[in-house]
């Protein structure tokens, strides 16, 4: 049964549909574009927030101004400068706390890691988070720290690492990085607003003055980000790593990259769903292994579960 709250929000958006349509959309983005509360819900969460904190403890951080509000960093300096520099972006709702054990299993095995706090999200300021100021975020640490070997993007992330290195955005340069890794990452975009229209109660004609707004705010329509296009166009190589039990985002989006390009590598990680898979041992070493050596040489991960 939907909440009271939601009931509300419904009511609000049938009503501007009605009366005021283009301020409906508006108000629509804005809520769309709303980060959740950074504090950890449950106990189990508050473990692994507490436990992501105090590995990173060490770590260096620098915050990052932007048009609007500022991003954190936290560099896991390598001993050897001359090791190759990763940056480990995360996914709506996380932070990274939540990508610390990927951060120290990088470093150790000699990785020059960088981990970004997205605006909205853990140490960064704001409420409001969409794919143009992730991708702002990105560029603005590949210029902090003199770019990356390789960008490594958890769902969200993915995307945002994804459209950055891609340029789909005229507004920003292309990011320019030697290889990309996809953790549980979206190939599309377009079912989010599909699913945030579902629970909001838009109309098929809200949804699509939603999206026009979100082309106004962004610079591209949201149709235009699809991993089997802007992949390739990166022309760089790039890791897919999916869990076929993911139920945030569905396998199908993994699968969308099979067969497309000898630069694409699709690997399995089944048993750990979408979140699970980020702090796994086999998935760590594996990007690690890939980020170091040549595709040709890189070691297949054996499906997990």
């Amino acid at each position: 049964m939907a909440s009271f709250g939601l009931k509300v929000i419904r009511f609000g958006f049938a009503a501007a549909g009605r009366m005021a349509p283009a301020i409906g959309a508006r108000l629509a983005y804005r809520l769309f574009c709303l980060t959740d509360s950074r504090k950890p819900k449950g106990e189990k969460q508050r473990q692994a927030h507490a436990a992501g904190r105090a590995i990173l403890a060490s770590a260096r951080q620098v915050r990052l101004s932007l048009a609007a509000g500022s991003v954190m960093t936290h560099h896991v300096a390598a001993v050897d400068r001359t090791a190759p520099r990763v940056l480990v972006v995360h996914g709506w709702g996380s932070q990274a706390a939540y990508l610390a054990r990927m951060a120290a299993g990088l470093s150790a095995a000699g990785l020059d890691v960088v981990v970004l706090d997205l605006p909205g999200h853990g140490l960064s300021s704001g409420r409001t988070l969409d794919i143009r100021r992730a991708v702002e975020s990105i560029l603005a640490a590949s210029r902090q720290y003199g770019g990356f070997d390789a960008i490594i993007g958890h769902s969200f992330g993915g995307a945002a690492s994804l459209t950055a290195v891609s340029g789909l955005l005229a507004c920003y340069p292309k990011v320019k990085t030697g290889k990309l890794v996809l953790i549980g990452a979206p190939s599309r975009l377009d079912f989010i607003f599909e699913g945030f229209a579902r629970m909001a109660g838009l109309s098929a004609a809200m949804l699509r003055r939603l999206e026009d707004e979100a082309e106004r705010s962004i610079g591209a329509h949201p149709t235009a980000f699809d991993g089997v296009i802007l992949a390739p166009k990166a022309d760089i190589p790039v890791l897919v790593i999916h869990a076929e039990d993911d139920k945030e985002v569905s396998a199908d989006h993994a699968r969308r990259y099979e067969g497309l390009s000898d630069k694409i590598e699709l690997v399995w990680a089944n048993g750990l769903g979408h979140r699970r898979i980020v702090s796994d041992d086999g998935v760590i070493s594996l990007v690690a292994t890939w980020v170091r050596e040549s595709r040709e040489h890189s070691t297949p991960m054996a499906a997990a579960g």
